[in-house]
């Protein structure tokens, strides 16, 4: 436990015997047997301190260790030995005269040696069976502590951080190291040796009365120099062995963190992109970057060290209550500053060994992309030809378009111009993701566009070779040309009414069969006469192979009369058989 808790539990002081406090028979103004003139004290400063912030003026309180001997250097009194420092007022009559006198001007961790004569010691009358008549006494003296009734807390700053989010308040909670010394320098206790930091609420009785003052106003990272005069302290009783009565304390701490018990989640926004179409809500899929730090500036995680986004959806209990309420309202590409108190972050007993309990968290957050699995494909045309657009793009046709492709934070993945020609597809043929089938339809030849196509309408949460999974992707894309495709489950059609005697046609040498190379030959030519149309964007040897093949019913390599049969005379039979 800390020594300065004022609940903690006070130790009686140990009964101290100042024989300098008592004082009697004092001689004061008495002429030596020779009649001439007093002595006064004689005072050697054989150690003065460098740093001397204050020195001992008359109605001060100090406390003192001494040697107490005679001019033979026989010892009469020590305080070393009774292991209690003296404790007293200077200048009021409660010493002889001469500790009086020969105190007056010291600084803390002063020695002094102090030659006191008898008229200002204890006279001719001496202190019975301890101290002779006319004694002149030598006392080496070492001042530990100097405070005044009429002192407050001082607090010097030892550094401030240039920024400051707030500071403390009473019924703050706040999380600091601290180190404690008496105000010789004595330690009698380290937080930083506990490797814990010290937990607890300002001005609300927790602390004793000069803590409390002396952590008002503090920022974060700030580090203080607070000396708390005893009675602002553990007064007259001191506390247990490390605290004596009377004593000043002087605490060097460094603030962690604060918050209270009423803050919300704080959002600063770092950066905000001109364009913001949509803001993120409750239910949304989102994928950030983020780096979290504590309020000292520690980084306890960062989602960059692993090269991957963070993904989750928002405002559904995913991630803690701070950041679930922090992430909404965001754009996609912006930076936002969320700071949550522990009571929505990690609470008490804090998370892992990286968060301690009662923590505030400070995540700087830069949101990649975020979308619903509601939806749709957006389209917005960048630029369309004024003229000589009749007729647009559908499901069926065979186009060839440029595209560039990248995520929405701006990271290029593909371009179709670094092939140095058009990308091909039939649009509805499961060639390219949905979200493409989509949004190139209803295009004119030389249109322009831009999509912006959700994960479940592109490569899902598994992503795709160089596209990240759950990934956002955002298309440019131009419209080449178009070509009209063919009716589904088509690889050819006529243009007008096939040939009456389509079989004696095709059978080239009139042997009665038609082997691939006849099938072949007259596919080819009534392309190029413009009398049928193979299916665009396919290998025309390739579609002319899988005709042939649909028509050798029996896989013997040749075509019979029996076996040629046009496809709308199969559906009709098709449709003939079900009924």
């Amino acid at each position: 436990m800390s020594p300065w808790g004022s609940l903690i539990r006070i130790l009686p002081l140990f009964p101290i015997l100042l024989l300098l406090l008592q004082a009697s028979g004092r001689a004061l103004g008495r002429a030596s047997p020779g009649g001439g003139p007093l002595e006064d004290v004689v005072i050697e400063r054989y150690h003065v301190p460098r740093a001397c912030p204050r020195e001992v003026q008359m109605g001060d309180f100090i406390r003192y260790h001494y040697n107490g001997t005679f001019e033979d250097g026989k010892k009469f009194d020590s305080s070393y030995d009774r292991r209690v420092t003296v404790a007293g007022v200077v200048g009021v009559g409660r010493l002889i005269t001469g500790m009086d006198r020969g105190l007056m001007g010291m600084c803390v961790n002063e020695r002094r040696r102090l030659i006191v004569p008898p008229h200002l010691g204890y006279g001719s009358i001496g202190v019975a069976g301890l101290i002779p008549p006319d004694s002149t006494l030598y006392f080496d003296v070492v001042l530990l502590d100097v405070w005044n009734k009429e002192d407050s807390v001082q607090v010097n700053t030892l550094l401030r951080p240039p920024n400051c989010p707030r500071m403390v308040q009473d019924s703050d909670f706040v999380r600091y190291h601290y180190n404690g010394t008496l105000l010789d320098g004595t330690a009698f206790d380290s937080s930083y040796s506990r490797s814990s930091t010290y937990d607890t609420y300002v001005g609300s009785g927790w602390l004793i009365k000069g803590m409390d003052q002396g952590l008002l106003g503090m920022c974060p990272g700030e580090k203080r120099k607070i000396i708390i005069p005893p009675f602002l302290a553990y007064g007259e009783k001191g506390y247990g062995t490390v605290i004596p009565p009377q004593a000043s304390l002087v605490f060097h701490v460094l603030l962690i963190d604060v918050h209270n018990p009423k803050d919300s989640v704080q959002l600063e926004t770092l950066l905000l992109p001109p364009d913001c179409g949509r803001k993120a809500v409750a239910g949304d899929f989102m994928r950030y970057h983020y780096n979290g730090s504590l309020m000292d500036g520690t980084i306890f995680d960062s989602s960059y060290s692993r090269n991957h986004t963070y993904n989750t959806y928002i405002g559904q209990g995913y991630i803690i209550p701070g950041m679930d309420q922090g992430l909404q309202g965001v754009c996609i590409g912006e930076l936002r500053r969320i700071t949550i108190p522990p009571h929505l972050a990690y609470g008490e007993n804090g998370a892992g060994d990286k968060i301690p309990g009662s923590a505030v968290l400070i995540f700087d957050v830069h949101v990649i992309d975020f979308h619903n699995p509601s939806d749709t494909v957006e389209t917005q045309t960048i630029s369309r030809p004024s003229e000589g657009c009749n007729e647009t793009s559908r499901l069926g046709d065979f186009v060839r378009y440029h595209y560039n492709c990248s995520l929405l934070d701006g990271t290029k993945l593909f371009s179709s111009h670094d092939y140095g020609e058009p990308q091909e597809a039939t649009l509805g043929a499961n060639k390219v993701i949905e979200g493409l089938n989509t949004g190139l339809q209803g295009m004119c030849v030389g249109e322009r566009r831009q999509l912006i196509i959700p994960p479940h309408l592109g490569h899902g949460e598994n992503g795709a070779r160089g596209v990240p999974g759950s990934a956002v992707l955002l298309f440019e894309v131009e419209l080449v040309s178009r070509e009209e495709g063919l009716p589904e489950g088509y690889l050819f059609v006529w243009h007008g009414d096939p040939p009456a005697n389509l079989y004696e046609d095709m059978d080239l040498n009139k042997d009665g069969e038609i082997p691939p190379e006849e099938f072949s030959t007259f596919i080819k030519t009534q392309v190029a006469e413009g009398k049928g149309k193979l299916m665009p964007g396919q290998d025309p040897e390739k579609t002319i192979g899988d005709m042939f093949q649909n028509q050798d019913r029996n896989q013997d390599g040749k075509i019979t009369m029996e076996e040629l049969k046009l496809k709308s005379d199969e559906d009709q039979e098709r449709v003939h058989e079900e009924l």
